[in-house]
């Protein structure tokens, strides 16, 4: 398939879709990641707490594609945000996925409470010295939570991971992460599907131009240069979840379902500016 590509400030080069993980585990999860990787995704999303980077690493080891033609991220929990269990954990990360490197290491939350956000990305920048993450990035975090990393340590994220879908598009996080050279990639890009894609408005646009509600929803958000990461263990709709780059949706239905956004729009009420993960 002929994916876009987008690249990081730092010039890491990214497919303009990726395939989330969360609870793919086990045997079954190395099938569906294996299977994502025959559909054409180079771009594998997983996280310390998913439980599930043993699989990531081996359906890589199982895939014939090479490594260096693969994109990896994980993400760091909030319980290691101290300095050095933050570096042993970014070790252990590899250790369980038998990797070398990430190609991505994000803080999977800001854990405001606890303010070691700032300790915890220093880690992931002498991570990046030693060579275990070519780059690095944040996920869920505010602006105000960017700036002060910022601040204090010079070094910008390349990427920010949020919620991110019809009901919740995030307009105000998008410009800051736009007008600061960060990628914005949206996790659980089509909300609850089992509303999503039942909303007639979303419905009414897929019949217009002859796709599915899920591939209207991802090509909106490729459309607003958000980076989706969706997630499917079945191959066939793997597959339609990548065809994405062959039809356009117009300036009026692009603002359709933008207009779906509601100010209540989480799906569990995961507020960062108070929200703790651990």
């Amino acid at each position: 398939m002929n994916i876009p590509q987008l690249t990081t400030q730092d010039g890491l080069v990214l497919p303009a879709v990726g395939f989330g993980t969360y609870k793919l585990n086990g045997a079954l999860g190395v099938n569906a990641i294996t299977s994502a990787l025959a559909a054409g995704y180079r771009l594998l999303d997983t996280a310390y707490n998913y439980e599930n980077e043993g699989a990531v690493g081996a359906a890589l080891r199982q895939s014939p594609i090479d490594r260096s033609q693969i994109v990896v991220s994980s993400k760091l929990p909030g319980r290691y945000h101290h300095y050095q269990a933050a570096l042993q954990a970014i070790q252990e990360s590899l250790y369980r996925a038998g990797l070398d490197y990430y190609d991505l290491y994000l803080i999977h939350w800001p854990d405001p409470h606890q303010d070691l956000y700032v300790e915890a990305w220093q880690a992931l920048i002498t991570a990046q010295q030693l060579g275990l993450v070519k780059s690095i990035g944040v996920s869920n975090f505010l602006p105000e939570h960017i700036d002060r990393l910022i601040a204090e340590t010079g070094v910008s994220p390349v990427v920010n991971q949020i919620e991110l879908h019809p009901y919740f598009s995030q307009p105000k996080q998008r410009q800051y992460d736009q007008e600061h050279q960060i990628i914005t990639w949206a996790w659980s890009p089509i909300g609850r599907a089992s509303s999503l894609l039942q909303d007639p408005v979303i419905k009414g646009i897929a019949a217009e131009v002859h796709r599915s509600p899920s591939q209207v929803i991802l090509r909106w958000e490729t459309q607003l240069q958000v980076l989706p990461i969706p997630k499917s263990s079945h191959f066939q709709r793997q597959v339609e979840n990548l065809q994405l780059f062959d039809f356009e949706l117009s300036p009026a239905q692009m603002q359709t379902i933008t207009n779906l956004d509601r100010p209540n729009g989480r799906l569990q009420n995961q507020d960062p500016a108070v929200y703790e993960e651990f």
